[in-house]
């Protein structure tokens, strides 16, 4: 009988893109929907972005480029390492991609055989095991405690490591809960990696969403040692508004990144070229609109905290990092919604989202039941009617 391939039956879907989904359904349906669910900014890409991108077009630049990217946009981020983190890259240890997500992909690729195990902090965002499991690892999931702000402890990361131990997958500023690994706590990390001998994907996509005086670092800048461990992953998107653009990168050991480039030239060829030249002008030319963008969300998310601890049974943590943030719905398990008794985040989140039209994301997805991720990516005026919905949603439960 003709089947599809093992690995692919075992992925599960994106819990994020469903909720997602099902969202726009109910708009499409003319319904008001608030979306506290896609991690997406809704400010517009830079104007300054997006005539480089005219400009790319109109100068015909619009054929493949190398593999791993354009030379200037290449140098342009070397640049940004050196000034952003301290960490020097040659071109040849950089390469561009269609993503953050596939510079990922890639990089578990080139370093994951059968079998071999990932650690990842938990909650986790939801592509992390997925993509462990379709290059053929075991992802290893290292619990994250409530009472910490989900930080993870080095000596929780230590206990999980086995002689099949290939990877630890870091992120910060986090996804889904917004927290930011100190350097303290990063530096012990490194010291555990170099010890045990496990390379580190580092996803640093948020790096300059970040609040509170906290500072992001990068754990590649941490001695000579872990950068030849490390594999530091970012892109455009989230930082210049330029989700649709499909630009990340990598940057690492120069045979990692001479592996990632063969593989994705299999797979995938280069990036779109126009979005590289209109990446080249967001990183050389940041300026207000980020730090704008920063501030903005910076107020977003003390109004969203601050509502949702108004509300009897819910409660939420200030994070520091992203625009995150996961909202402890425990005390409202064992409610009733009707006949249906509120079991978990999942059934929190669809009756909630097919009752009040509000979507948020069931922790469970991100190894977090009893939690719900809300994303403060939305205006103030959306956060306010989605969480008094939310309110009267609570309010109604028996």
């Amino acid at each position: 009988m003709l089947q599809i391939s093992r690995r692919a039956a075992q992925i599960a879907p994106s819990a994020t893109l469903a909720i997602d989904t099902r969202a726009k359904a109910l708009k499409a349906e003319g319904k008001d929907v608030v979306g506290f669910g896609a991690g997406e900014p809704d400010f517009d890409t830079p104007e300054y972005v997006r005539a480089a991108a005219h400009r790319a077009i109109d100068e015909g630049r619009t054929r493949y480029t190398p593999v791993p990217g354009t030379l200037s946009l290449r140098k342009t981020i070397a640049e940004k390492f050196l000034k952003d983190n301290g960490l020097a890259y040659d071109v040849s240890q950089i390469i561009v991609s269609s993503g953050a997500k596939q510079s990922l992909f890639t990089a578990l690729s080139v370093l994951v055989n059968d079998g071999d195990e990932v650690l990842i902090p938990s909650p986790y965002w939801v592509s992390y095991p997925e993509m462990v499991k379709m290059v053929g690892g075991t992802p290893v999931f290292v619990p994250c405690h409530h009472e910490d702000g989900f930080i993870v402890r080095p000596e929780e990361i230590e206990k999980r490591v086995t002689d099949k131990t290939k990877a630890l997958i870091l992120n910060s500023p986090s996804n889904p809960n917004g927290s930011v690994i100190p350097r303290a706590t990063l530096e012990k990390i490194a010291e555990l990696a170099v010890q045990k001998q496990f390379y580190v994907i580092s996803d640093e996509i948020y790096e300059k969403l970040i609040y509170d005086g906290c500072e992001h670092v990068s754990i590649a800048s941490l001695g000579d040692a872990i950068k030849e461990q490390t594999v530091v992953v970012n892109g455009a998107s989230k930082a210049y508004a330029m989700t649709g653009w499909r630009i990340g990168y990598a940057a690492g050991p120069a045979k990692i990144i001479k592996a990632m480039s063969a593989f994705q030239s299999h797979a995938a060829s280069n990036a779109n070229s126009i979005a590289q030249y209109a990446t080249e002008a967001a990183i050389s030319g940041e300026g207000k609109e980020v730090a704008d963008m920063v501030r903005a969300f910076d107020e977003r998310r003390k109004l969203m905290c601050e509502l949702v601890n108004d509300v009897p049974g819910l409660a939420a943590d200030l994070p520091h990092g992203a625009f995150y943030m996961m909202m402890d719905m425990r005390g409202v398990l064992g409610k009733r919604c009707g006949d249906t008794v509120i079991d978990s985040s999942n059934t929190f989140a669809s009756l909630l989202l097919e009752r009040k039209c509000v979507a948020v994301v069931p922790g469970e997805a991100f190894g977090a039941p009893g939690f719900a991720r809300l994303s403060y990516a939305v205006g103030e005026e959306k956060i306010r009617e989605g969480v008094r919905r939310m309110a009267e949603f609570v309010a109604s439960l028996t």
